[in-house]
């Protein structure tokens, strides 16, 4: 160390609690983002003209640049430092919502989101490798918990304040609500943010290695195969699956590209994702824990909203406000949990996740059409808990292990296979629905036949409804009515019978837990103070 460097006075430490509040802001839109534009759709469809199947590439651009940058935020951070990549990452994240909300064409909306996605991917994995690095070991699990909140309350409240912006004033606002929020995350993490030394001297190490041995071909494989594997599981549904010759063709790009990505990322010299990091069995076992767990998850948050808004016939704000009170038992209970941390075991805690979830959809599972906000406050309550008590033991214990100048490396490769996670279960659950609307109602067709007394009477009666509302097509009215009936009870039935199985699949992962390790600390240790 040189004199000047050795004289140099030491920065004083700012408040852990300064820190976390700044580098929230952005994680928490970045969230946010990924569901609140769902509500709007119909209205930008009608901007834009654009049909149902061309609008859903707004979400899926912005998802699949999310989960391009997430694995590379370390090798980003090597060059630029924690702080100045996530101020980046930040203002492209604002550009690109400022575009968003000026846009009035498809392509131009689809451009604009994707950089919004660029922006936000590194988000995530920075601020959870900040609060790694900023609290002390005894307090882990509350930088988790604060971190959860964020990942988790930004989609649940997403639908309720797209909904509220959209019917209000208009849906260019959905993205205009990022800008002062963004701005002033940014002025607070200049102010309070700043790098400790002992990661930025293994950032610039790791950096004049990777200048040297630049892992083109590691990044580009690594592009390819996660956006065909992203598109995949975005459009598969929707084209059928393996019927369909493109979805056939991206299935195969991305197992070759990510199988050759493997392969270069494990033999290269400076490889731009470090997946020797898998080798720490705790980081391993928890990270794909809770990448099974998160693909039930999101499949429940997609369809619960869904049921309120389709069957329900709520609004996008209703069906937002009816799911508040998760969020707000979330907002209680994961603090809580974050503190309870170090004195209970994380597997009964995420044991105690497991079954409260489980048994939420269950209830969830007996919703009819008669189902009201009383009738879903409960299950919802039940999910919150249960929510809170698996997200923050989970990524607690993956990252107990693993050293500070890893973090951000391990904080983007966990990001990344819950993002994946995610979408492989809204993808697989989506399926099954489809498959289960068309196999009640062939189940419920043959019962509503004419030769049946009450069938008839029925017919009779809605016959009777319509005629005295002036419809005279009488009887082929009353059918198709009936029909309808029909085809809207199969669908409740399908909805029933997904949460049942979200249900099951949460139990089935119970055995999981046995592969769950974690370096816990029990009391107060000592610990060395950064410059956050």
């Amino acid at each position: 160390m040189s004199v000047v460097a050795a004289q140099r006075p030491r920065r004083a430490p700012v408040n852990k609690w300064l820190v976390t509040v700044s580098i929230t802001f952005g994680t928490l839109m970045g969230a946010l983002d990924s569901s609140i534009v769902n509500v709007a759709l119909p209205h930008i469809r009608g901007t834009v003209g654009a049909t149902v199947e061309e609008i859903t590439w707004i979400s899926t651009g912005y998802i699949i640049a999310n989960v391009l940058v997430m694995p590379l935020t370390a090798f980003l951070g090597s060059f630029f430092g924690q702080k100045r990549l996530y101020m980046a990452c930040l203002g492209i994240f604002l550009v690109g919502s400022a575009m968003c909300g000026l846009a009035r064409t498809l392509p131009a909306l689809i451009v604009c989101r994707i950089i919004q996605g660029f922006g936000a991917g590194a988000l995530q994995p920075t601020e959870q490798a900040i609060l790694r690095q900023t609290f002390p070991p005894e307090e882990q699990g509350m930088a988790m918990a604060v971190f959860a909140l964020a990942v988790m309350i930004g989609p649940a409240v997403g639908p309720t304040l797209g909904g509220w912006l959209t019917d209000t004033y208009s849906w260019p606002w959905i993205f205009y609500v990022n800008l002062p929020v963004g701005l002033l995350g940014l002025v607070m993490v200049w102010s309070f943010v700043h790098e400790p030394e002992d990661i930025a001297a293994a950032a610039k190490e790791r950096a004049v290695k990777a200048r040297a041995h630049f892992d083109w071909q590691g990044i580009a494989l690594m592009c390819v195969g996660l956006a065909a594997l992203q598109t995949f599981l975005e459009q598969g549904d929707r084209d059928d699956w393996f019927n369909s010759v493109f979805i056939c063709a991206l299935a195969f790009v991305a197992v070759a590209a990510l199988a050759a990505f493997v392969i270069r990322e494990l033999t290269a010299e400076a490889p731009a994702v470090n997946l020797r990091i898998l080798r720490d069995g705790t980081f391993t076992s928890g990270t794909l824990i809770s990448s099974v767990m998160f693909a039930v998850l999101m499949a429940n948050m997609f369809f619960l909203p869904l049921f309120m808004q389709e069957m329900l016939g709520f609004t996008a704000t209703q069906s937002g406000l009816a799911l508040l009170p998760r969020s707000a038992v979330m907002f209680v209970a994961t603090p809580i949990v974050g503190k309870l941390y170090n004195h209970v075991s994380p597997r009964l805690t995420v044991a105690v996740g497991v079954l409260l979830v489980g048994f939420g959809a269950v209830l969830e599972s007996h919703f009819t059409l008669a189902a009201g906000q009383r009738t879903i406050f409960w299950p919802l309550i039940v999910q919150g808990i249960g929510f809170s008590c698996l997200f923050v033991p989970l990524t607690t214990a993956s990252l107990s292990t693993v050293s500070r100048a890893e973090l951000t490396d391990a904080t983007g490769l966990s990001s990344l296979l819950r993002q994946v996670g995610g979408s492989i279960g809204i993808a697989a659950f989506a399926t099954t629905f489809s498959h289960d609307v068309t196999r009640a109602r062939g189940g419920l067709l043959p019962h509503f036949t004419a030769t049946r007394p009450e069938v008839w009477q029925r017919l009779h009666q809605v016959a009777a409804g319509l005629a005295s509302r002036g419809i005279s097509a009488g009887e082929h009215a009353a059918v198709a009515v009936l029909h309808l009936v029909s085809f809207q009870q199969a669908t409740v039935l399908a909805f029933e019978r997904n949460f049942l199985l979200q249900g099951l699949c949460f139990a089935v992962s119970l055995p999981l837990l046995w592969f769950l390790r974690a370096a816990r600390v029990t009391g107060p240790s000592e610990h060395v103070a950064v410059e956050f």
